[in-house]
């Protein structure tokens, strides 16, 4: 049996993550509230055998029932534009990552330490199914971070949901994501395009390290 855990979203670790969450928690509470509402009103119509002449011809009511899904959509739009501009707003990034998406691995070059570039393979036997790597991305916590992605054959998607982030990973062209790590930890993904037969076998590891064992790992890969 699945557990609750399994049926929510994963614990947030980044700002963009929150504010998903926020936003569909209100919007299953709006959509609740329609739910009941119809539901009351069918219940009442078809249980309710004599009519209201003045309510069913009353004009408060007909401005009523036609402003009431106006604001309702108001209500759920300007959060979700809220959450739109926040997941797209751009900063100038402490950490540049460039992701490549191959059939079936990721490659990865961080822009502002030329010298670091690896490659991150799926591990046959590991704890984490299908999930664990051989070479994790290191990341700073608490830091501006952009992550550009491109494929080298086919269509990839570079997602990882703790951290609300996903950009598909289109061959000639860039798509850059923009997040912060909250906390330290690590933090799967997958390519969640379909590019071929061995599509579940790329995996993401992002591994959140604080500022100061990001230099030192930095310092030791150069």
């Amino acid at each position: 049996m699945p557990t609750w855990a399994m049926l929510m979203f994963q614990d947030s670790a980044s700002p963009s993550m929150e504010q998903l969450i926020f936003f569909h928690d209100f919007a299953m509470i709006v959509v609740s509230m329609i739910t009941a509402l119809v539901g009351l009103n069918l219940v009442f119509i078809s249980t309710y055998k004599l009519t209201d002449r003045l309510l069913l011809q009353s004009q408060i009511t007909e401005i009523v029932w036609t402003l009431l899904p106006v604001f309702i959509l108001l209500s759920v739009a300007l959060p979700s534009l809220q959450a739109l501009y926040l997941l797209d707003d751009p900063f100038s990034p402490n950490i540049s990552v460039k992701a490549i998406g191959h059939q079936w691995y990721w490659s990865y070059e961080y822009s502002d330490f030329q010298d670091i570039v690896f490659d991150s393979y799926m591990l046959n036997e590991a704890s984490i199914r299908l999930l664990e790597t051989d070479n994790s991305l290191i990341l700073p916590t608490h830091s501006q971070i952009r992550v550009i992605t491109t494929a080298s054959d086919v269509i990839h998607s570079w997602a990882v949901p703790s951290l609300g982030i996903k950009a598909d990973a289109v061959p000639g062209r860039l798509n850059q994501l923009m997040f912060v790590i909250n906390r330290p930890g690590m933090f799967f993904g997958q390519c969640s395009e379909i590019c071929g037969a061995n599509h579940s076998f790329m995996p993401i590891k992002i591994e959140a390290v604080p500022m100061k064992y990001f230099i030192d790992w930095v310092c030791k890969m150069s």
